[in-house]
């Protein structure tokens, strides 16, 4: 594999744990901590003081959503204020704020709707279907295997080895293997990855997970066509678009079934899941600096609905704290 693929696949990557957090270890998984991700995020992709660790670059939006009410999740707030403004960033993949965009794999999307009282609901996706990894040990694990030696070697026997001896990293690296570059954030799809419940007003709880999808189709390029591009074309591409059409976004929910993990992210639900949609996101500016100090921890929901103990999602919160000062002090 090479580097700039892992890089970029490992970018959507969540320092998961606080300082003295940890999650459950399994038999044979080193038990990490927050600063592990700090630091091989730095070694994988240098250090970048005042950046982000994952996802460094970026394109802030902004625009509204208008919600479309279902009987799946009757009395969220969510869905019963009518219209409410939206703080987006797009993201290229890497802890590189320099990364190339010709590049294939990940790109990332955080979304913040901001409701009258004050609170906010986030969504924070990638455009790969399927995390690298079902517990924090796995996934750093996985990414400790692309280390460069002494001599500044990586061996790619001992990831190969890596991903067959752990089964829930398989399908993000074969989704790594067949990535293309995205023409535009614009046509491109994101996936949240996580298990969320909404609390039904007759205290059942309805079980879910979502996926972004844009109204101008999902587009990508392949490598003769990316080899093409500037090194930098996502702004600008986002930009005309924005003059010639409307950029929209339908966010999708999938509703789970008792059998569904809702643990695990490194599994897909079957595709015949009942869907329904929450509402559309409509895109109206792009380029300013207004996301630049927001932190799109996927935790921070509107009143009704609660995360699942998934343990990647479940330490996102203390890790994006981390990030988020360390960013802010110019770490």
């Amino acid at each position: 594999m090479k580097y700039n693929l892992i890089t970029s696949s490992i970018s959507a990557i969540f320092l998961i744990a606080t300082a003295t957090a940890t999650s459950n270890v399994a038999a044979n998984d080193k038990e990490v901590v927050a600063n592990d991700f700090v630091e091989i995020f730095e070694k994988l992709g240098g250090k970048h003081p005042g950046y982000r660790k994952a996802h460094a670059k970026g394109l802030c939006a902004s625009g509204t959503f208008v919600p479309t009410p279902n009987q799946h999740f009757t009395g969220a707030a969510l869905l019963s204020n009518g219209e409410l403004p939206v703080s987006i960033r797009f993201s290229v993949g890497g802890s590189n704020p320099n990364s190339d965009e010709k590049a294939a794999g990940a790109r990332g999307m955080g979304m913040q709707i901001k409701l009258p009282d004050g609170s906010f609901h986030t969504f924070t996706g990638n455009n790969f279907p399927v995390f690298a990894g079902k517990s924090p040990e796995i996934f750093h694990g996985f990414l400790s295997t692309l280390l460069p030696d002494e001599n500044g070697k990586t061996d790619p026997a001992k990831t190969m080895a890596y991903i067959q001896q752990h089964p829930s990293v398989q399908a993000n690296a074969m989704w790594n293997k067949t990535a293309k570059t995205a023409a535009s954030f614009a046509n491109t799809e994101f996936f949240g990855l996580h298990t969320f419940y909404f609390d039904q007003p007759n205290e059942q709880k309805t079980k879910f997970r979502w996926t972004i999808e844009p109204n101008l189709g999902v587009k990508t390029l392949d490598k003769a066509e990316a080899a093409k591009m500037p090194t930098e074309f996502l702004a600008d591409t986002f930009a005309q678009q924005l003059k010639d059409e409307t950029v929209s976004f339908n966010i999708v929910v999938s509703l789970g079934e008792a059998q569904d993990s809702d643990i695990d992210p490194s599994q897909q639900w079957p595709s015949e899941r009942p869907q329904v949609t929450l509402g559309t996101v409509t895109v109206n500016t792009s380029g300013s600096d207004a996301c630049k100090n927001t932190n799109f921890d996927p935790n921070m929901m509107s009143a009704g609905f609660t995360p699942s103990d998934d343990p990647v999602l479940r330490m996102r919160s203390p890790a994006y704290a981390i990030s988020f000062g360390k960013r802010l002090s110019g770490q």
